[in-house]
């Protein structure tokens, strides 16, 4: 049996089953970790949804911001975006099912001693702490009142983290570090308008995994989102969005021990978005 993390789809699906096929992935064998924004920008995000449901519990996905702006523009709270390539999932037949196939994968997930999110984790959070907000939000997206939940989802406040934050603004500010997140402050003020590199940090800023003492740097942590920063392969982090809706690769990595180093997959594809 492998193991398989694969950085953001983002609706290329070519690229996807290419790296399925070189992989020789199987369904009964082998086990797939998605890190988030499965859909948006790219050309079939309909056939990106139905191929990973089809391949059942063999793999597990976490939410990144573009799923969620698809469930929200879904709701009837959030318009379409001028770039957003969502309208085949909207109109398809089996939509229904589709999005609730979605609202029901993760915020977080810790297996293979791997903590996967899309894009971070809060220095100030635990490994129990960041799993329990990620169950918070998971339950509140699976129930009935999501729809109200997409309505007050979006803002960059508070960018603050605290434990006694409630309501809306908790649920905003830990939703935000997991699907948004790429720089803040040593106390964990989260920046959402600085998009380069991990080396072009604004002033009083850092990449969130190199923040002195953070909780979980004694864990290795998975995630995507940062297409600028590229893939990353380090005890602590593995960085793996390389940009494929930009015409970069769609990366995985490769583990069949535990104990193993990760080995790199990497599929060429075509450029489906002009980079921001």
């Amino acid at each position: 049996m492998s193991v398989y993390w694969v950085g953001d789809i983002q609706g290329c699906d070519a690229p996807l089953g290419q790296l399925l096929d070189q992989i020789d992935f199987s369904a009964s064998r082998d086990r797939l970790y998605v890190l988030g924004d499965l859909v948006n920008r790219g050309p079939d995000s309909l056939a990106v949804l139905r191929r990973l449901q089809r391949l059942g519990s063999s793999i597990q996905c976490v939410l990144g911001n573009h799923d969620l702006h698809l469930l929200a523009i879904a709701a009837g709270a959030r318009p379409p975006s001028q770039t957003d390539t969502l309208d085949d999932i909207l109109q398809a037949d089996d939509r229904d099912h589709l999005l609730h196939w979605l609202r029901h994968q993760s915020i977080a997930i810790f297996q293979e001693d791997v903590l996967m999110v899309h894009a971070g984790v809060l220095p100030q959070w635990s490994l129990a702490e960041t799993l329990a907000l990620a169950r918070e939000l998971e339950s509140i997206l699976q129930n009935h009142d999501a729809d109200e939940f997409f309505l007050h989802m979006y803002g960059n406040e508070p960018a603050q983290w605290h434990p006694q934050l409630q309501g809306i603004a908790r649920w905003r500010c830990a939703l935000n570090a997991f699907t948004r997140l790429r720089f803040c402050s040593p106390t964990g003020a989260m920046e959402f308008n600085t998009k380069e590199s991990s080396a072009k940090a604004p002033a009083g800023y850092m990449p969130w995994f190199e923040v002195p003492h953070r909780q979980t740097n004694h864990i290795t942590i998975a995630f995507g989102h940062w297409s600028t920063l590229g893939a990353v392969a380090r005890n602590d982090i593995w960085a793996l969005d390389t940009g494929c809706v930009w015409g970069g690769c769609l990366t995985a990595f490769q583990r069949n021990q535990p104990t193993d180093t990760p080995h790199r997959i990497e599929i060429k594809c075509p450029s489906y978005q002009t980079p921001f």
